[in-house]
């Protein structure tokens, strides 16, 4: 019986034993460098993510894509990470959260306290897309992509925006360590969103072990 190829290996062609492949590095990228890979990147969003089991439900296309990547390059603070390796293999985006409560809005129920004073005092970053290309270590590689994000901006909280019927998104995104917590209805339109939250370090963590999603509709947005 021959053993499948271990975590950061790939199988010979030639059939002999696995090599080792090389680990993503990771790059971030000024509001310029971003334009220069627009397309790269929208390639990236739709060989991203599976499509929901039957169809049942649609992405939004690349156009889409591209205009909310370029709403979230005009906020103040915009940042992106790139892995990539012989090619790209994933990118996160996002801006901080403004103190205001203004990205709140719309929640139903009430906000959590120690999310409240996370994003009062300037520590929430809100990611508008974490883009990730399939494969066998994807699920580190989402991690690292975010948690650079976060502790380049000092943010002690991510939160992000997903439209509910995006069962895989949401799947995804439970997997790489956010919670639910909860609905927000969103400000254009009547789309419903779930307010995801990816508390950062041990202290702010044990903080949020109690969260539980909340009732209301939910789902994307951040940009």
């Amino acid at each position: 019986m021959t053993a499948e190829p271990g975590k950061g290996q790939t199988r010979n062609p030639e059939g002999g034993e696995p090599t080792a492949t090389a680990p993503a590095r990771l790059r971030r990228l000024n509001r310029w460098l971003v334009e220069d890979l627009r397309e790269d990147l929208a390639d990236l969003y739709e060989g991203s993510r599976a499509a929901a089991p039957g169809g049942a439900y649609r992405r939004p296309g690349r156009r889409r894509f591209l205009n909310r990547l370029t709403a979230g390059m005009r906020r103040p603070g915009f940042a992106m990470v790139i892995a990539e390796t012989d090619r790209l293999m994933g990118c996160a985006f996002g801006f901080p959260v403004c103190g205001d409560g203004a990205w709140w809005l719309g929640f139903a129920g009430t906000l959590p306290r120690r999310i409240n004073q996370l994003a009062l005092s300037d520590r929430a970053f809100a990611f508008g897309d974490i883009l990730i290309r399939p494969h066998p270590q994807d699920r580190g590689l989402a991690r690292r992509v975010q948690n650079r994000l976060l502790t380049d901006h000092q943010a002690a909280l991510g939160a992000t925006l997903v439209d509910r019927a995006d069962g895989p998104n949401l799947a995804a995104l439970q997997s790489w360590g956010w919670r639910d917590m909860g609905g927000i209805r969103s400000p254009v339109g009547a789309t419903l969103l779930r307010a995801m939250v990816l508390p950062v370090g041990e202290r702010t963590e044990a903080r949020l072990e109690d969260l539980v999603a909340m009732p209301g509709g939910g789902g994307p947005g951040g940009a």
